[in-house]
């Protein structure tokens, strides 16, 4: 006769499992509640605009901005401008990451261009960009090299500040370590204090692509040719109030694509750390 014996369960396994079901529940509490509040809003506006209490030929409507948006796709008529802002924002955000990480490395892994910087880069990243555009007009002109400098510009400070915290709160044992080996400046850089920013990096590409898409769609409004800035633009000055509704619906489905995509690379990638 063979008698079994039984395991006693793990005493961190009961309040593991609770603890990611409330994670879990409160996420979905949330989500249901936010969706709650936007239908909310979307059919007090429709009854708004249906009763006469708000001119739909002034404010549109959720019907009419999804039937512009309908027609739109129907059409083709959305693919080029979307696809000209997502150009903006790409580029805009290769050169953005290219020049802020390693950037903001350097600065913060030197008190001296820390202590040089710093108050510049706050400043830069309080004031807003917009601002700025009168004289990125006047050096640049209206063309497409202003339009990308306005998209790096309102992106690359926030990915400077994160990568600079990010830096400057790297464990000092990891650089004991890299000192024991005696491993250069860069490479340290490189193999100990980048992949240790990691959080930051990512938490300030998260921030940095939705203000390169602000910085895309306010260049469009101002200076475009093309976009959906644009869009918004020439079918508000035409009054066709729904049309420029479905390019800002549009606007704020790219922005939540484009920022949860980048937050789940995030957590993908940095699920061990939690300071972010």
């Amino acid at each position: 006769m063979t008698t079994q014996v039984s395991q006693p369960a793990s005493p961190i396994a009961g309040p593991l499992e609770r603890a990611v079901n409330a994670r879990k529940d409160k996420k979905l509490t949330t989500g249901m509640l936010g969706l709650i509040g936007l239908v909310v809003v979307l059919a007090t506006w429709q009854i708004a605009a249906s009763v006469g209490w708000v001119d739909a030929s002034f404010a549109s409507s959720p019907v009419g901005a999804v039937k512009a948006l309908v027609h739109m796709i129907g059409t083709g008529e959305l693919w080029p401008p979307l696809l000209s802002t997502l150009e903006s924002v790409a580029y805009g955000m290769i050169i953005t990451v290219v020049v802020g990480i390693p950037l903001g490395l350097l600065i913060g892994r030197s008190n001296t261009l820390y202590g040089l910087t710093e108050p510049l880069v706050s400043i830069m990243y309080s004031v807003p960009f917009v601002v700025f555009l009168p004289i990125i007009i006047f050096w640049f002109g209206i063309g497409a090299e202003a339009r990308l400098v306005i998209v790096v510009w309102s992106a690359i400070f926030p990915l400077l500040i994160n990568v600079i915290a990010g830096a400057r709160n790297v464990d000092a044992h990891y650089l004991q370590v890299s000192k024991v080996f005696c491993a250069p400046r860069l490479l340290t850089l490189r193999s100990v204090t980048f992949p240790a920013t990691l959080p930051f990096v990512l938490a300030g590409v998260r921030q940095a692509v939705g203000r390169a898409l602000v910085g895309a769609i306010v260049a469009e409004l101002f200076m475009g040719n093309a976009g959906l800035g644009y869009v918004v633009q020439t079918e508000t000055s035409a009054f066709k109030m729904d049309d420029a509704m479905a390019a800002i619906v549009v606007i704020a489905l790219l922005a939540i694509v484009l920022t949860r995509s980048v937050a789940w690379i995030e957590r993908r990638f940095t699920f061990w750390s939690s300071s972010v």
